[in-house]
């Protein structure tokens, strides 16, 4: 089998601080061993040289749309689209995901499950692009956040029965919708939708079928009604308060901040987005950079998610949540590991992630060193190279 060392350069492993001197063999697609560069002063194979840059795992984006394409109006684009033409949507907006550095993706709600043969083809090997988790028909409530394309479940036998189905047509994980949100209209963000107990049913049937979930939640009441039934993650967190973060803690629950949907929507307010969806932006902007600050100064589990595919959220630009997550008081190397080694642990990849013996070899080489310019990994025009599953990605 052959074999690949990388030397050079500084090197991230996902987990520690930035080191100097080290060099990482990988060997077909798995890092074979990481260590001082002193350790393969005899090596004679292929060799790539990382000097004035670093080494560093493959990002993570826990929350995007590969459907969506980042149009001011990305539902009126779905609506007229045909299922051929979403399916290379889908199919594309991975692919350039990939090339931007993106290694692994969790779709968090499709249409009509279109996403899921890119997915296989993708996780399969047939065609080149990032691990994708996808969750399938988001579930929402008669009227709720998503209702358009989601399963619409009401009462707990239903929200059970709504769960079955996704796992019955190949979800990795369940996406519940707790409350209101920006992109629907009609719909508060603050207001809770699914009650305690309609969370509670549908988080313990995902668990029965060993799938993890995620809960679009931006009010605090819906926020609670989501960690109290035992969710893996929580979207957004916008209007999290103090009881929220508590109980987020204690359950060592996730939160995927994607901070990149609602700045996207006010630096574009003037470019053809729904004018709801401009007002419920300015409305929460403000809040949910300070839920983030407050969740992240209390030492809590951020794994990085960008809901790509949203107005202006561009497939390709998911990378620059890095530096938003920065601007709101995050230290560089937090932010580096909110997008690897945790965003990973999120999407339940044991393997990935890290830079680690046995880890299989997604990695990106950038430019520099991130972690005294963030924009070194946040920006892909600081990106030299792309590596999946031990292989070169063609940026071109």
């Amino acid at each position: 089998m052959s074999t690949v060392l990388y030397s050079g350069g500084l090197l991230f492993d996902g987990i520690g601080p930035l080191k100097e001197n080290y060099a990482v063999l990988v060997e077909g697609d798995t890092v074979k061993d990481v260590a001082p560069i002193e350790k393969f002063a005899d090596y004679q194979g292929e060799k790539v040289d990382t000097t004035g840059a670093t080494l560093m795992p493959g990002i993570a984006d826990c929350h995007v749309h590969l459907i969506y394409r980042g149009e001011a109006n990305p539902h009126n684009s779905v609506q007229s689209a045909s299922a051929s033409e979403l399916a290379l949507r889908v199919l594309e907006n991975a692919q350039t995901s990939l090339k931007s550095g993106i290694t692994s993706v969790r779709d968090c709600g499709g249409k009509d499950y279109i996403e899921f043969p890119v997915r296989d083809a993708i996780n399969s090997g047939r065609f080149l692009g990032p691990n994708i988790m996808a969750s399938g028909r988001m579930i929402c409530m008669t009227g709720g956040h998503g209702n358009r394309y989601g399963r619409v479940a009401d009462g707990c036998d239903e929200v059970i029965k709504a769960v079955r189905e996704q796992v019955h047509a190949g979800s990795d994980l369940i996406k519940i919708m707790a409350t209101g949100g920006v992109m629907t209209p009609g719909v508060n963000p603050e207001d809770a939708h699914y009650s305690a107990e309609e969370m509670k049913a549908g988080v313990h049937e995902a668990n029965r079928f060993h799938r993890s979930t995620a809960s679009h939640a931006q009010g605090a009441e819906g926020i609670m009604n989501a960690v109290n039934a035992g969710i893996t993650s929580i979207e957004h967190g916008i209007f999290m308060d103090q009881e929220c973060l508590d109980a987020m803690l204690e359950r060592g629950t996730y939160l995927v901040p994607t901070l990149a949907a609602v700045k996207n929507i006010i630096n574009n307010k003037d470019n053809g987005i729904p004018a709801y969806a401009v007002e419920k932006s300015l409305r929460v902007y403000d809040r949910h950079q300070e839920s983030f600050s407050m969740f992240y100064k209390a030492g809590g589990k951020i794994a990085m998610g960008t809901d790509a595919g949203t107005p202006f959220n561009l497939h390709g630009k998911n990378a620059m949540e890095l530096a938003y997550m920065v601007e709101c008081g995050m230290s560089p190397i937090d932010s580096l590991k909110a997008a690897t080694s945790v965003g990973h642990a999120c999407m339940q990849y044991e393997d990935r992630g890290q830079i680690k013996e046995g880890f299989k070899a997604d990695m990106l080489i950038v430019n520099g060193n991130p972690e005294a310019d963030i924009m070194m990994a946040a920006d892909p025009a600081n990106h030299k190279s792309v590596i999946k599953n031990g292989k070169l990605v063609e940026l071109n």
